[in-house]
């Protein structure tokens, strides 16, 4: 068994062990699996498959494909392939497994050592009926990256993840039909590569470039619009952009209508308030930021936080974006700040028959509390007193209110400053 883990196993191996009668022993309905011809003496296929046209075979120990004609028995049928986290480390291995899968629509290599393997001339129309492909974590050259999109003329989506580049190389041949890239987790600080991809990728609708540290966006607005004609969404997590100017520039994407835009330098200054109504404020035509859907409610509370935000700014210093704003909604003024918060303490009089005294009320006190801090004042035990509030601002409109229950919190009969507490004794 060590043996052969360590001389590696062919996928026409993993899949008879993984998909065997023994494990599989039912079909899942009528022509279900794949019916196996008369095989060659010492063939581990005997029987029928029942194999899924989705194929999983991740973290298998595959290095090479296996005899070609079982491949194309087994997988005539499969549209999607796993291989990812295998030793599969020679393209022209996987040429053979993709030649005998004449529908594959998508194939994930990832966490392969592909890193310095190529391609034979002519190898990659293997390739060429892929929509899907991922790379991740494969640290594929883009010279092997641009002989496949070559050859797969309806490439759509591709997964470049992890590969460790610094830079972009350029191909001749454009791949238009590409609409999403995830680059994600490379080292792609400069705009100038990632202008490439626009020209290489022209009809890209969503890019990919978070965890890159990409530290700014050194474009003109006519050339930004050449550049990504067809760009809808990208996602800049946890990029290195610092500067106010770069999200503007966002705005010169023609088509632009998603931005992911969290863990950069220039948000950092901000809490989550202003950084929402900041971002929301410099891309007007953005209908989803940070995965959430900008309502026209919030975009004009947005917009006048924004003229707010910059009142006392400089003249000089103020952003184009604060005049645009401005022109729309005028010079608003500062919002009032209004204390909202429960009053803990007044200052009340106390009447006790021709004495008149200022007194502090704690308002969480009860009226039990009261009576007892009125005793001192008046020489009487609380039981031999009666309390009664007077609203000052009603004037005497209203007879007095007396405050019969011990346990009734004093901020209850809603005690204002300047308000009166009348003392009276019990008669016997």
């Amino acid at each position: 068994m060590e043996s052969e883990e360590t001389e590696g196993r062919t996928l026409v191996q993993v899949i008879s062990e993984k998909y065997s009668p023994e494990n599989f022993p039912y079909c899942r309905g009528p022509g279900v699996g794949v019916v196996i011809r008369s095989s060659p003496q010492g063939s581990p296929v005997k029987d029928r498959l029942n194999l899924p046209s989705i194929l999983v075979l991740d973290g298998c120990g595959i290095t090479e494909a296996g005899d070609e004609e079982e491949v194309a028995t087994f997988c005539a049928h499969v549209v999607e392939l796993d291989l990812s986290h295998n030793q599969l480390k020679d393209w022209g291995e996987i040429s053979k497994i993709l030649c005998n899968i004449p529908n594959l629509d998508f194939l994930n290599l990832s966490m392969n050592p592909l890193r310095g393997s190529s391609l034979e001339p002519g190898a990659a129309e293997a390739f060429s009926g892929l929509r899907r492909l991922v790379l991740n974590n494969t640290h594929v050259t883009w010279d092997m990256v641009h002989a496949l999109t070559r050859e797969i003329p309806e490439l759509e989506e591709l997964f470049l993840c992890l590969n460790e580049y610094e830079s972009v190389s350029v191909s001749s041949t454009m791949c238009p039909s590409l609409r999403l890239l995830h680059i994600t987790d490379n080292q792609l600080q400069d705009w100038a590569e990632v202008r490439k991809l626009g020209l290489m990728y022209p009809g890209l609708v969503s890019l990919i470039l978070a965890n890159n540290s990409l530290s700014c966006i050194h474009e003109p607005e006519d050339s930004l619009q050449r550049l990504f004609p067809n760009l809808c969404s990208i996602n800049l997590h946890n990029s290195g952009l610092s500067r106010w100017e770069d999200i503007e520039k966002l705005n010169f994407f023609p088509k632009l209508q998603e931005v992911r835009l969290m863990g950069i330098p220039l948000l950092q200054p901000y809490n989550d308030q202003e950084r929402r109504c900041l971002m929301v404020a410099h891309l007007p035509h953005v209908t989803v930021l940070n995965g959430s859907v900008v309502t026209d409610g919030e975009r004009e509370d947005a917009e006048r936080f924004f003229i707010r935000y910059h009142l006392d700014c400089p003249e000089d210093e103020l952003p184009q974006r604060y005049h645009t704003l401005v022109a729309r909604y005028g010079r608003l003024a500062p919002l009032a700040e209004v204390d909202l918060r429960p009053l803990c303490h007044v200052q009340v009089e106390v009447r006790f028959g021709d004495q008149t005294e200022p007194l502090e009320l704690r308002l969480d006190q009860t009226v039990a509390d009261l009576k007892k801090q009125l005793r001192a004042m008046v020489q009487l035990p609380p039981n031999k007193i009666r309390v009664y509030y007077i609203d000052r601002q009603l004037g005497y409109a209203l007879e007095p209110q007396e405050m019969k229950y011990g346990a009734r919190a004093l901020h209850s009969y809603s005690i204002r400053d300047g308000d009166e507490i009348l003392v009276v004794p019990k008669t016997q």
